[in-house]
């Protein structure tokens, strides 16, 4: 298959990208890639994808951008975790991403620095991300946490808001023991009894609760003012060689939110064929998220446009501040980086097509 997209280097740490670099080859062979009926005279979009209920899946399910680009190959590469997303990005494997804010937080930050720009804004995570604790620990609340086994996804939406939710009653990352699993191989440790409470997202979560007491969710978090959400980012150098993709792309995302909303039966089917479960399981993970409208997404709130970069950059470089407060980064970015990474060329316009 032929790429579209240049192979781009980035500022940052020659070593982090080293240590990276050499553990991308494991990655990204633990990745899913689905190429069916691809062909190989057309050049390729990369996408990466995880399997949250969200309208990125809808996209997927119903192949829309590969209708709205028929003289490309579209390539869907799952991944488990944002920090995998990233690890990918640095290694010039993908060009667009599904991703959380915290990991874009991370991204933008030293020493990674990775050349990539919030396109879109899937969901706000609400219900659908919550921190559980096993029924037979006696956990009722997260001050009981001190000197217990936790799981998460390390450098995840989840991660970051584990870490506010302890600094919330006091905790540090001192006072608990983390272990960094991917959703499902928490689950497997849930279930051998080997930690005490897991923060993690849908569809797992939703098995962790059938015999787990759910002590915080991320719609909670958000209400105290640490939000976080699932973000499509796009490689900068990509979005400069290939403007037009990057608008089907926006238009198919818009599309699949509106879906979700107009008609919730049609998205939960998608979803649920993307997820292996029932259309009435997707329908309820589906409704445990927050959607934006699209007049919300370009709103000063969120993404913004051109000329007057969003509140999103703010929310990000609060999650940057926070995750060198706990130092999970080296330092804090200027605000300017987190506006330029704000791509908002014509959006209102795209979107309204």
């Amino acid at each position: 298959m032929t790429n579209i997209r240049k192979k781009h280097g980035h500022k940052g740490s020659r070593t982090a990208i080293a240590v990276l670099i050499g553990v991308i080859t494991l990655v990204l062979g633990a990745c899913s890639i689905d190429q069916s009926g691809q062909d190989s005279s057309k050049p390729t979009i990369r996408i990466a994808y995880q399997s949250f209920p969200s309208g990125d899946l809808i996209v997927k399910n119903n192949r829309w951008l590969e209708d709205a680009l028929p003289e490309y190959n579209v390539k869907w590469t799952k991944f488990d975790s944002g920090a995998d997303v990233n690890t990918a990005f640095i290694a010039g494997e993908i060009d667009f991403g599904a991703i959380g804010s915290s990991s874009v937080a991370r991204g933008l930050s030293a020493p990674l620095n990775i050349p990539y720009q919030v396109a879109f804004v899937l969901d706000v995570a609400g219900d659908n991300e919550a921190l559980v604790a096993r029924n037979a620990t006696g956990i009722k609340t997260v001050a009981d946490l001190r000197g217990k086994k936790i799981a998460t996804a390390f450098a995840s939406t989840a991660h970051y808001s584990l870490l506010a939710a302890l600094n919330q009653v006091g905790l540090s990352v001192d006072d608990v023991q983390l272990v960094d699993l991917q959703p499902q191989a928490s689950l497997a440790a849930w279930q051998r009894g080997d930690i005490d409470a897991v923060y993690t997202w849908l569809p797992t979560l939703d098995e962790l609760r059938k015999d787990g007491t759910q002590l915080i969710t991320s719609r909670e978090l958000a209400a105290a003012g640490k939000p976080t959400l699932d973000l499509g980012v796009v490689a900068t150098s990509f979005a400069n060689d290939h403007p037009e993709i990057v608008d089907s792309w926006r238009q198919v995302q818009a599309r699949a939110l509106e879906t979700i909303v107009a008609d919730p039966d049609a998205a939960a089917e998608a979803v649920a064929a993307q997820l292996g479960t029932t259309k009435e399981d997707a329908a309820s993970q589906l409704k445990q998220g927050v959607f934006l409208t699209l007049a919300q997404i370009t709103s000063p709130e969120w993404l913004g446009t051109e000329g007057a970069p969003g509140n999103l950059a703010v929310n990000l470089r609060s999650a940057a501040q926070f995750l060198a407060e706990q130092k999970q980064i080296e330092s804090v970015p200027e605000p300017t980086v987190f506006q330029n990474a704000l791509y908002v060329r014509g959006l209102p316009d795209v979107l309204a097509q």
